[in-house]
């Protein structure tokens, strides 16, 4: 089965449909690229990284009259599908929502068409998602593009010269577009603040480290497909009170609203920017549907009074090769969810083809049947749990502790009272006493302790293992071998145990310290 590469003819495109790394993969599953000389020049991609990754380069009528598959970016132009062969399919962004006469166009010649901008927006489908892939690409380029315009840092900096505040940036609509440009303004630095109709973009958008911006209102933005909904009058007055708040303290605002098949919502009025700061920056993205701001022009750069306004409508192709790289992919596994090179095929069963099929062999399919597509989740603050109070512990007789005091008070009877005992007799009640205490103090120690405390703990129990072999070494001062002199062996050996695996024990803990 052979794949088309064609050139765009729309002025100002760079993009081109497959680039070489995509040509690569799909000749490993068994395609045929052909390609239109040159048509990858405007993206950095040249005919020979074409050949060299397994397609063959034709010219134009080459390329349109033997492909079983023609890929392209944007809709095709007058003429340019006139020597197609019959049966073959068109993979392009057709715009059917927006444009009524696409699909009777189309259907003029005997081919099948599918709408890239009509993939549904599901998450079996994401990875063909065209318009979200270039959402990113245009978010992300849209504050380039600011800082471009912007007279100033994004970050705040405190330099000897003196002080620049940090750039506040405005996101409206906080979908792909707006999620991306969220992003890169913070990591630049800037402050950030979002505001969506969708109550579920706020996690999102905090995620991001951003601000949302929310509305005492008791209605839901949620729409069909991952869109946001036309909204009542008056959300939208609250809305648009909430925007005229920002104005004044903003620096830059970048607009990303969009309704399928519908004019773009007006969102940041003339009197906004008026009361925005001079110097300040627009970016609306939606500027091909109208644009969300009511200055914009298509296309162009406007100055407002002293606000630039900026409606670049290109905004992917200004990052040709990342975006024909993305936008390539996309057409990949749209091709492997179609069956592949063996089993290609239009199956109206599969969700994802049907709802962007326009025509298919001649014959017009759109509008698509309605998609069922599930709400979306909305997380919730867990509600705090009622822990019930735990009964305290009863306290246990402290055997241990009377035992130990008493040994205390023998031998202070012992030592100090009138009472007549052998000096062997009195050394060895000091030692009981002693070897009692040590029990009691080092129970108390270990078992008030965490667990997780307890390695450390053995560590620094090294200096009293040290006091043990000191005095075992004194109790073997004597030549018998006697019973004293084998139980200070066995401390020596045991306590000498210790010291090596506390000090082992606590290189391992220092070593997990260490870059």
């Amino acid at each position: 089965m052979k794949i088309g590469v064609v050139k765009e003819l729309m002025e100002g495109e760079n993009r081109v449909a497959i680039s070489p790394t995509v040509s690569a993969k799909l000749v490993k599953k068994g395609f045929e690229i052909a390609v239109e000389r040159g048509a990858g020049n405007n993206a950095g991609f040249t005919d020979d990284e074409y050949k060299a990754a397994g397609a063959t380069i034709h010219s134009k009528g080459d390329v349109w009259s033997t492909a079983d598959v023609v890929a392209k970016i944007n809709p095709p132009q007058d003429g340019e599908m006139a020597g197609m062969k019959d049966g073959a399919t068109l993979i392009s962004i057709l715009g059917p929502r927006h444009d009524k006469e696409i699909p009777g166009k189309l259907a003029k010649q005997n081919i099948s068409t599918i709408a890239l901008d009509a993939i549904p927006r599901i998450t079996r489908a994401q990875k063909m998602d065209i318009l979200s892939s270039m959402a990113n690409i245009a978010g992300y380029r849209a504050v380039i593009e600011a800082s471009h315009h912007f007279g100033s840092f994004f970050t705040g900096q405190i330099t000897a010269a003196g002080k620049v505040a940090p750039a506040k940036v405005l996101v409206i609509g906080a979908g792909v577009a707006g999620l991306a440009a969220l992003g890169a303004a913070k990591s630049l630095g800037a402050i950030v603040r979002a505001f969506d109709t969708r109550e579920a973009a706020a996690e999102q958008v905090e995620s991001l480290g951003g601000q949302f911006l929310r509305l005492e209102f008791e209605e839901s933005g949620e729409g069909k497909g991952g869109y946001a909904k036309v909204m009542s009058k008056e959300f939208i007055d609250a809305e648009m009170a909430l925007f005229r708040e920002q104005a004044p303290e903003v620096d830059i605002v970048i607009t990303t609203a969009l309704i399928p098949g519908r004019k773009a919502p007006l969102l940041w009025t003339k009197d906004m920017v008026e009361k925005m700061k001079p110097g300040s920056v627009v970016v609306d993205l939606a500027a091909t549907q109208g644009g969300n701001c009511e200055v914009t022009q298509n296309g162009r750069v406007v100055i407002h009074d002293g606000v630039k306004v900026l409606g670049f409508s290109d905004l992917p192709s200004r990052m040709a090769r990342v975006s024909s790289e993305l936008f390539g992919t996309n057409i990949y596994h749209l091709l492997m969810e179609m069956g592949g090179a063996e089993a290609f095929t239009i199956d109206e069963s599969n969700d994802v083809v049907r709802q962007a099929l326009v025509t298919r062999d001649g014959t017009i399919k759109w509008p698509p049947p309605e998609m069922d597509h599930p709400k979306p989740v909305v997380r919730k603050e867990p509600e705090p749990e009622v822990v019930a109070k735990k009964e305290e512990p009863k306290a246990k007789f402290p055997w241990l502790s009377i035992f130990a005091l008493g040994f205390v008070g023998l031998w202070c009877y012992l030592r100090f009272g009138d009472v007549s005992v052998s000096a062997g007799s009195a050394m060895l009640l000091q030692q009981i006493t002693v070897f009692v205490l040590a029990c009691f103090v080092g129970w108390q120690v270990v078992w008030n302790v965490t667990a997780a405390l307890h390695t450390p703990l053995m560590a620094v129990t090294n200096a009293i293992s040290g006091i043990i072999v000191v005095g075992g070494l004194l109790g073997q001062t004597s030549h018998d071998m006697s019973a004293a002199v084998l139980v200070s062996a066995a401390a020596v050996f045991f306590a000498t145990i210790n010291i090596a695996g506390g000090f082992f024990v606590t290189h391992r803990m220092l070593k997990m310290f260490r870059k």
